[in-house]
């Protein structure tokens, strides 16, 4: 089949490395993946006139709303892959979620990345019960070789000798959603405590406006350091140096950071929210804080306990070969996309 498949495709963003992943998907079992970027297109009419250019059979979007109105009403089957956005922020505003419902009505399958994740989408359409699956993120991590942490270190502007370092790793778009000023205060004060302890917040800068105001609090902030996004090898390689991964999202659907970050036997410190918490269990697989000063907390405890780190460690390792296989992931998109057949036949 001719699949065309709409997502956001923000360089270095879950979205675009859950959207080449799920392409490597479908072109392995033969398919041709034609990705575009939603955000190219205003209207159906010219998602319309791209599938007769591209002689488009069949499609996907990811993200209900944001993908999902442009590909319905095509006479297409098409599929659709949930976003954290859809169920935390959109399903809130009467028209969007009117919009989601009508894809929901059409589309053939849809596809939650948890149980949660379902429940909700459910609650909200009970029309679309019996069309939802679930099917987490299935998980690679390739950290470059060559990566320098010495190099690293004096990008950031850490000048400290590596062996007494601590360095905490917050990756996320620089948008509000991301919350990446949650912490900075209550971690600045923690290093001038302890002068080893850093805070190194790495993304893009999504949101021009809110990055202005990033920009302003952590050039303030003693021990947070912020710098731009990196290639997917040198940030797995950053994470895989580093002390812990922080994740501190308002909402979250399933965090690619917190999953490369068990997957390369890193500690995660994560919000307390229910995505977060659909993934990370407290003290056994990561550990979730409710607010800044319980992080302090949490984190200082970590940095005190090798035997806890290495327990958290290793059960998140765990958690991600049993729960999030490539693999497995693979096989339920090309299982799902069989659903088309019939209509193409017909």
């Amino acid at each position: 089949m001719r699949i065309l498949f709409l997502a956001v495709l923000r360089p270095h963003t879950g979205n675009a490395v859950t959207a080449e992943r799920v392409r490597v998907h479908l072109e392995a079992a033969g398919h041709v993946c034609i990705l575009k970027d939603a955000f190219d297109f205003e209207s159906p009419s010219e998602i319309a006139n791209l599938i007769e250019a591209e002689k488009c059979e069949a499609a996907l979007a990811l993200h209900l709303y944001r993908g999902g109105r442009l590909v319905q009403g095509h006479g297409i089957p098409f599929g659709i892959i949930f976003g954290g956005t859809d169920l935390n922020e959109d399903v809130n505003r009467e028209e969007k979620s009117k919009v989601m419902g009508k894809v929901l009505e059409e589309a053939r399958f849809a596809v939650a990345f948890t149980e949660s994740m379902k429940e909700m989408a459910q609650r909200q359409w009970p029309h679309a019960k019996g069309k939802i699956y679930v099917q987490s993120q299935g998980i690679t991590t390739t950290p470059n070789a060559a990566f320098n942490w010495s190099t690293f270190l004096q990008r950031a502007e850490i000048n400290q000798s590596a062996d007494n370092l601590h360095v905490f790793l917050l990756v996320c778009g620089l948008r509000q959603v991301k919350d990446p000023l949650y912490l900075v205060d209550a971690f600045s004060e923690w290093h001038q405590e302890e002068p080893n302890i850093y805070l190194v917040i790495v993304g893009p800068e999504v949101d021009p406006v809110f990055t202005k105001e990033v920009k302003a609090k952590v050039e303030r902030a003693p021990g947070v350091r912020l710098m731009r996004e990196m290639p997917q090898a040198d940030l797995h390689a950053a994470v895989k140096n580093c002390f812990a991964v922080v994740n501190s999202s308002v909402s979250e659907g399933m965090s690619a950071a917190i999953l490369e970050a068990m997957d390369l036997e890193v500690p995660v410190l994560a919000r307390n929210i229910p995505g977060n918490a659909a993934v990370v269990k407290h003290g056994v697989t990561g550990l979730l804080f409710s607010d800044p000063q319980e992080f302090v907390q949490l984190a200082k405890r970590l940095v005190s306990d090798p035997a806890l780190e290495r327990e958290i460690v290793a059960n998140g390792k765990e958690y991600i070969r049993t729960h999030h296989s490539w693999q497995v992931e693979r096989d339920t998109y090309q299982r799902l996309l069989r659903k088309f057949e019939g209509s193409l036949e017909a």
